[in-house]
């Protein structure tokens, strides 16, 4: 456990059954596990895994009158009191890690083999590029967005300047009755350009975690999800209700406190920030979108910036080193030719028979660099075709610009 990333520690009381007493001390949870230690002696009367809980409970008895109980599958339950900054705040925070691992179906089975590992680790690449190629594509819509409606500024400018044309020409000009007319036949074509941006603008989610959620105080949470938009942030509570939406640009400042927990905040003048902090056990999924989003406004803690081997060792913590690995493991896993007459023989004929990359993981490992490959060259293209439209869109506000211009002082001699 030492090894773990802490999520949270409390201050409270552990109940020791064989001395009839109470032991003030430390309750630390981490992803996997949960240990108590004394603040006394510093000492760890217990610690045990999260998968051999079977039950979580807020109780009373005649000892306490609030604690929680923790009841492991051999049938021995722990008691632990005086929780600061509440009991609901860590009864919540410890069920949600406790369901989450409960739900994981990654969690009840490790990779044994290098090969199930390196899988692993490139099927977490492919999905990070999978989200990343998500929000590119929702940022494309929005480009095209912005495209229709300035093409369609132009198109209400070449009206404008029509019926100016039409204001600015004498009474006895004979076009002026089709000039104002047209305004009217125009107006189903404008209605229904108007209708398709509110259809093509709708945004997709990029990501949904569930998370443990507080405002201001502490010691009040509440179950609830984070999803992260293309336009935005939302935190739903538990009924999937609608707390908060942060717009991308209101959004000032992103901290990372653990890979487990992030606050989010946006600041006003001459009232409250508005200020959100979220743990969550599925946190890793959401801080690369954020990182992409947000990259400007993130900030990365002392915490979360731990060395990556003080960090328990998950697919998705080892993304970073996929490459290296994946040409370190491929280098070991070709069979070598023993030296002759070489004492270590024997050894390297037992390497030999015993691989480190099956062939299945190898076909899989290929499948998987076809698809990471064919998101990339996806990705590059669509790059390129957003910096086109980006020069289309200035050229296009350019020519709006000084058109209106143009119009202003048409109209200012008219007047």
């Amino acid at each position: 456990m030492s090894r773990e990333i802490c999520v949270h520690s409390w201050p409270c009381s552990y109940y020791l059954e064989p001395e009839k007493r109470w032991v003030p001390g430390k309750l630390s949870l981490t992803s996997r596990s949960l240990r108590f230690m004394t603040d006394k002696t510093g000492e760890t009367l217990v610690s045990f895994p999260l998968s051999s809980v079977v039950e979580i409970k807020k109780e009373a008895s005649h000892f306490v009158f609030s604690s929680i109980t923790i009841l492991e599958n051999s049938g021995l339950k722990h008691w632990f009191s005086s929780l600061q900054p509440s009991r609901n705040a860590v009864f919540s925070i410890i069920e949600h890690f406790w369901r989450e691992l409960l739900l994981s179906p990654l969690e009840a089975a490790l990779p044994v083999t290098k090969g199930k590992q390196l899988t692993g680790l490139m099927a977490c690449s492919q999905k990070r590029l999978e989200e990343t190629a998500r929000v590119l594509h929702h940022q494309g819509e929005q480009l095209d967005s912005i495209t229709r409606g300035l093409d369609k500024m132009e198109s209400d400018l070449d009206m404008a300047d029509r019926l100016l044309t039409e204001l600015e020409s004498p009474s006895w000009w004979p076009f002026s009755s089709k000039l104002w007319k047209m305004p009217a036949e125009t107006n189903p074509k404008e209605s229904t350009s108007m209708a398709s941006p509110k259809v093509l603008g709708k945004e997709g989610v990029v990501v949904r975690i569930p998370a443990v959620i507080s405002q201001g105080n502490a010691s009040h949470v509440k179950a609830g999800s984070l999803t992260i938009l293309v336009s935005g942030l939302e935190i739903h509570d538990s009924c999937s209700l609608l707390m908060h939406r942060f717009e991308r640009e209101d959004i000032d400042d992103i901290k990372v406190h653990t890979p487990y927990e992030i606050s989010i905040r946006q600041r006003f003048i001459g009232r409250p920030d508005i200020a959100y902090r979220l743990i969550s056990a599925k946190m890793s999924e959401a801080i690369p979108i954020l990182e992409v989003q947000f990259s400007k406004k993130m900030e990365l803690l002392e915490d979360a910036l731990m060395p990556r081997s003080a960090r328990s060792s998950s697919p998705i913590e080892k993304g970073c080193s996929v490459w290296q690995a994946a040409s370190g493991l491929m280098d070991r896993a070709m069979p070598h030719e023993p030296c002759s007459g070489s004492q270590e023989g024997p050894s390297l004929q037992l390497q030999r028979s015993e691989p480190l990359v099956s062939e299945g993981d190898a076909q899989e490992l290929r499948q998987i660099l076809r698809k990471l490959k064919s998101l990339a060259l996806d990705t590059e293209t669509e790059l390129e075709r957003q910096d086109d439209v980006l020069d289309g869109i200035t050229a296009a506000i350019d020519r709006t610009t000084l058109t209106i211009d143009k119009h202003n002082q048409r109209t200012k001699k008219l007047t």
